[in-house]
């Protein structure tokens, strides 16, 4: 049986963990080497993609952007930043109509500075943030910068203080985070109420299977091929013995400029820019790995599949 290569895109449901995720993929599909991209709370649902095999060492090239839709709930503090956690604080909050929330809105687009929750993934000397809070520890996070690329407003229900928002950001964005300071620039608190992501690492919704019974009868979900996922970067082809030669065995070699200049200039890259990566393709058309071009065209292969010692 051949070793599985590729990518699955999970529409995570509510109420387990992307680790369990890989978790039972690596039960159906019979192998350890499975990760995901990107991970995802308990309580969100939504686009897990997900990586088979030897298509792991590709998530770090995958665009890293994602995107969501949010339900926020003004009036209530907790400790966890989203309805999952406990209340610490609940206030009325305002009588404001669409335009107003639009302003304090318009705070959180483009480049902003967020502080993660708490109860986070974040590595702090060492250890993850979750762990201190469960503990009770006191402890603070630095902030980090991010990017909203778009951010609008769906729909405002002032009865029950609920905003619906569509947003497009730069990995590493916390929406809860967003939920709490939008509650706090209003005074009256906020917290995340719902999350469904809908795009991740170029994985669309359309893309999303359900998550697969380790027990399901019938053959198993096949996967999508590396080569679609990487379609955003430029691609060049080994054309002689000498640079398959050269890839394998993981040495440099020159490229002419014809070579890459068009599929360059269609992917919007520029050969003045200090490197790009580019997908190695082989000669019979299959995925060879990664590699990066300088402004000299020399290419240095970064993955290698298939490597000759």
């Amino acid at each position: 049986m051949k070793t599985p290569f590729g990518f699955l895109v999970i529409d995570k449901p509510a109420g387990i963990t992307s680790h369990d995720c890989v978790s039972r993929l690596r039960k159906v599909y019979a192998i350890k080497r499975v990760g995901h991209g990107g991970t995802l709370d308990p309580a969100v649902t939504g686009i897990l993609p997900i990586a088979l095999g030897n298509a792991t060492r590709l998530l770090p090239y995958l665009p890293s952007d994602k995107s969501y839709y949010g339900t926020i709930q003004l009036g209530i503090t907790t400790n966890t930043d989203d309805l999952e956690g406990e209340v610490i604080c609940k206030k009325s909050w305002p009588d404001i109509n669409t335009l107003e929330l639009e302003k304090y809105l318009s705070e959180f687009r483009g480049d902003i500075k967020q502080c993660p929750p708490k109860f986070s993934s974040v590595n702090l000397q060492g250890e993850r943030a979750y762990k201190k809070a469960r503990r009770g520890e006191s402890f603070i996070l630095p902030t980090k910068e991010v990017t909203i690329h778009k951010l609008n407003l769906i729909k405002w229900d002032p009865a029950i203080g609920q905003l619906e928002i569509k947003l497009h950001c730069s990995s590493g964005t916390y929406i809860r985070s967003i939920a709490r300071d939008l509650g706090s620039k209003i005074r009256c608190g906020g917290a995340l109420a719902k999350l469904r992501r809908t795009q991740a690492l170029g994985f669309k919704e359309s893309q999303s299977i359900p998550l697969p019974q380790v027990s399901q009868t019938g053959e198993i979900p096949s996967l999508i091929n590396p080569l679609e996922a990487l379609n955003h970067l430029p691609k060049l082809k080994l054309v002689t013995d000498q640079e398959n030669l050269y890839w394998r065995t993981g040495r440099q070699f020159l490229v002419e400029e014809s070579r890459l200049g068009k599929d360059i200039k269609s992917k919007s890259f520029n050969i003045n820019r200090n490197s790009i990566n580019l997908v190695i393709i082989d000669k019979t058309g299959e995925l060879a790995g990664i590699a990066v071009a300088n402004n000299s065209l020399m290419i240095q292969p970064k993955v290698v599949f298939n490597a000759r010692g």
